[in-house]
């Protein structure tokens, strides 16, 4: 029966067991955060505000100022105000529409006229408009308007107007146009 050294033993339950904490050093890395550690996943460069103010007016029972989150609808905006009265309409509103910062959410009475959301400005809003819609802005036409959405689509929302200057076919002229007929981002 051939002897066997007592180091070499030793030296590979060593390797053994740096090979095992090794792979579990890795596999524990590859799971995520345990609940309550939030992992860092880099800096966005385009950093949305959390919350916005919008003005909840009419039929709710503390009309005024609200904060929702930025993600918010008509819905939770009624809801910050202390939701809406017996008498509010709520059949005349579209609860699920988006909200942006100063908008104000009109919340009528039945016979009452509605205005789900009141933008902030008035104009044709880049972010929200269809390209049917869009065409209504001077010297827009279909093929421009797909363009507009198009570029939307692909690259988020529209944060300022000057951000139309990215859209093939749209220059310093076409953009001074169209200017007065935007609600700007």
């Amino acid at each position: 029966m051939p002897t066997t050294n007592p180091r070499i033993g030793v030296t590979v339950l060593v390797v053994a067991l740096a090979i095992a904490l090794g792979a579990g050093a890795w596999y524990g890395s590859q799971r995520a955060a345990p609940a309550g550690i939030q992992m860092d996943r880099g800096v966005s460069s385009t950093a949305a505000p959390e919350v916005i103010v919008v003005h909840v007016s009419g039929a709710v029972a503390r009309p005024g100022l609200v904060t929702v989150p930025a993600t918010g609808r008509v819905a939770d905006a009624i809801a910050a105000a202390g939701g809406a009265v017996s008498r509010a309409d709520l059949g005349a509103l579209n609860l699920a529409a988006p909200l942006r910062d100063g908008d104000q959410i009109v919340v009528p009475e039945p016979g009452r006229a509605a205005s789900s959301v009141v933008p902030a400005n008035a104009g044709i809003d880049l972010n929200r408009s269809t390209a049917a819609e869009l065409e209504a802005l001077p010297g827009v036409g279909p093929v421009l308007a797909a363009r507009i959405v198009t570029y939307r689509e692909s690259n988020g929302p529209y944060e300022t107007v000057e951000d139309l200057l990215d859209v093939g076919g749209i220059g310093e002229a076409k953009l001074a146009g169209m200017r007065d007929a935007i609600a700007v981002p």
